[in-house]
C-alpha cells in the first residue's frame, strides 16, 4: 500500500496549562506526529514511522494514530525504554516547553530499526530538526530515511523547527544546511530561520534557502502568514484572523495541510491558502492534536471569508 505521507520523529505526551491555577490538560504532541495527524484529518493516507515505550503513554499513542487512521506499521515498542512527555505553559511571552525525554525510545531509533520497504511507499517524508536534535542515532536515522525514500521515488519535506535545548546553535545550522539540498519542500519559520541563517531580511532568507538546493522555501510568518517562494516567484499570502486560545502545534498543522493538499492537486500557493486556515482553526483550542481541523471545517471557513 502506497501512503501519501509517511512521518519520522518523536510523539511526546503533552501536559498543556488551561488556566491560571495550574491545572493541565492531557493530550499528545510531538511535530512529526503533529503534522500526520493533520494530513488524516485533511483525508490523506498518513503513516508514522518511531519508536515509544512499553508503557501507558506509548498505548495512548497508538489508540490516538488508531482513531485518526495513521498506520502504525513502523512503529517499535520498547521496555527498556520510556515515551517522552513535555509540558506547556502560557505567559506574555507566548507559550513555554518544558520535556521530560532524555533516553526516550524514540531517542533511541537509529538507521538500523528502519523499516525500509514501508518507507518506499511514501509520496512524501516529513521529517524536522527535532527528529535529528533528539540523539545522533536518531540523526542518522533521519538522513538515512531521506536516502530511502529518494530512492524509491518519494519526495522530501522538512521543517527545521529549532529546539536549541536539544542541540547546539553550530550543530544545528550544520544538520539543517546538509538536509535542505535533499529536500523538495522545507517549512522554516521566521524565527527560526533568523536564528539558523543569521539574516533578518526575509527576501534575504528565501534566498539562501533556494541557493541550498530547496526548490520550494515555505517561510511561515506566525498568525502574519507565510512567504511561498521558488525559483521563479514568490507570494505572500495573509493570516487568516480566528480568536485564538492556544498556538502549540500550529506550525506542523500548517506542513500537514499543505502537504495533504499538495497530494491531492494543489499547487504551492493555493496549498498555502489551505494551510493557513487550517493552521488558523487550531489555535482555537488548547493542546496540540484536539483542535487540528478537519477537511470539510477548513473548507467551510475559507468558503465564509471568502464570501465577506
Amino acid at each position: 500500500m502506497q501512503l501519501d505521507i509517511i512521518g519520522l520523529g518523536e510523539p511526546l505526551i503533552e501536559f498543556n496549562q488551561t488556566g491560571a491555577d495550574g491545572s493541565y490538560m492531557l493530550g499528545h504532541g510531538g511535530d512529526t506526529s503533529n503534522a500526520v495527524i493533520a494530513t488524516a484529518r485533511q483525508g490523506a493516507r498518513a503513516g508514522y514511522v518511531t519508536a515509544l515505550g512499553n508503557d501507558q503513554f506509548g498505548d495512548s499513542f497508538i489508540e490516538l494514530w488508531s482513531r485518526e487512521g495513521v498506520d502504525t506499521t513502523a512503529v517499535q515498542r520498547h521496555s527498556e525504554a520510556h515515551t517522552g512527555v513535555y509540558f506547556v505553559s502560557h505567559g506574555d511571552k507566548g507559550h513555554v516547553f518544558n520535556y521530560l525525554r532524555g533516553g526516550s525510545a524514540a531517542s533511541r531509533l537509529g538507521p538500523q530499526d528502519l523499516h525500509e520497504a514501508y518507507l518506499a511507499s511514501a509520496r512524501y517524508l516529513h521529517v524536522s530538526g527535532i527528529s535529528q536534535a533528539i540523539s545522533a542515532t536518531a540523526c542518522d536515522a533521519v538522513f538515512r530515511a531521506i536516502e530511502i525514500v529518494r530512492a524509491a521515488g518519494g519526495k522530501i519535506s522538512y521543517d527545521t523547527n529549532l529546539r536549541l535545548k536539544l542541540w547546539p546553535l553550530a550543530r544545528a545550522r550544520a544538520i539543517v544546511d546538509a538536509t535542505i539540498p535533499l529536500c523538495d519542500v522545507i517549512f522554516p519559520s521566521l524565527e527560526d530561520a533568523t536564528v539558523l541563517t543569521g539574516l533578518s531580511d526575509r527576501d534575504e532568507i528565501l534566498d539562501r534557502y533556494l541557493a541550498l538546493g530547496a526548490p520550494l522555501v515555505v517561510l511561515k510568518l506566525g498568525a502574519d502568514g507565510v512567504l511561498v517562494a521558488t525559483a521563479r516567484e514568490r507570494r505572500y499570502l495573509a493570516g487568516r484572523k480566528v480568536r485564538t486560545i492556544d498556538a502549540t502545534g500550529a506550525g506542523d498543522t500548517f506542513d500537514g495541510a499543505f502537504l495533504a493538499a499538495t497530494v491531492n492537486g494543489a499547487d504551492p500557493f493555493e496549498a498555502a491558502r489551505y494551510a493557513n486556515a487550517a493552521a488558523a482553526l487550531s489555535t482555537e483550542g488548547f493542546g496540540a492534536v484536539a483542535p487540528i481541523p478537519r477537511r470539510d471545517d477548513v473548507l467551510s471557513f475559507l468558503a465564509a471569508e471568502d464570501g465577506q
